[in-house]
């Protein structure tokens, strides 16, 4: 279950942090439009993402041993500069996300507009092939770690959508989000840290 709890908690820290998806899922949640279909495909996207990052970077590792140490070290520098900026956020009075847009858009080009953010953003080949892979390398077994990675993915869109309605006069303050990336800030640097330890203690 370590795994699981691992992998869960890794997930929900890299998916929290604002950006282009999650405040598309957030709008479409305040407006109430195709909820369903934009949380399920971006649960989904990350699902076949993360699964690549577990497996596809476990077998490079293999091929190639010196991969390990660099994707450890490129995963605890980007997770440390991340972390950075989110405190820097926090410590600047966080970000409101601003709701307003038109309204009424069809099905298909909601989709293709989740579709761009989700696998036309760099970032999300940096969290979920190059860190999940790299934090993956550690965990036994992997399944679960995945599992969990994919529980949060599923559970974070989901909730992100549909509790936007009642969360609107919160969510459109800055406060709230001053608080989340300070949360963010130290989820990160401590997977960091997770990631270079064993470089340190290594003979």
């Amino acid at each position: 279950m370590q795994a699981f709890w691992t992998g869960l908690g890794l997930g929900l820290s890299l998916i929290m942090a604002i950006g282009a998806q999650n405040a598309f899922v957030l709008r479409q949640g305040l407006r109430g439009e195709h909820i369903l279909w934009v949380c399920l495909f971006c649960a989904l996207s990350d699902a076949l993402l993360l699964t690549f990052g577990v497996y596809g970077a476990a077998t490079l590792t293999a091929r190639f041993p010196a991969l390990d140490d660099v994707m450890r070290l490129v995963g605890a520098i980007f997770l440390l500069l991340y972390g950075v900026r989110a405190m820097r956020s926090a410590l600047r009075g966080g970000q409101a996300l601003d709701p307003a847009g038109q309204a009424g858009a069809s099905l298909g080009r909601t989709l293709a507009v989740c579709l761009a953010l989700t696998w036309l953003n760099p970032h999300v080949y940096l969290d979920t092939v190059m860190l999940v892979g790299a934090v993956s390398a550690q965990q036994t077994p992997k399944a679960a770690f995945l599992a969990g990675a994919v529980v949060a993915s599923f559970t974070f869109f989901f909730a992100l959508g549909y509790a936007a309605i009642r969360l609107r006069p919160l969510l459109v303050r800055p406060r709230a989000w001053q608080g989340l990336d300070g949360v963010m800030a130290i989820l990160m640097w401590a997977v960091a840290l997770s990631l270079l330890w064993p470089m340190v203690v290594s003979p």
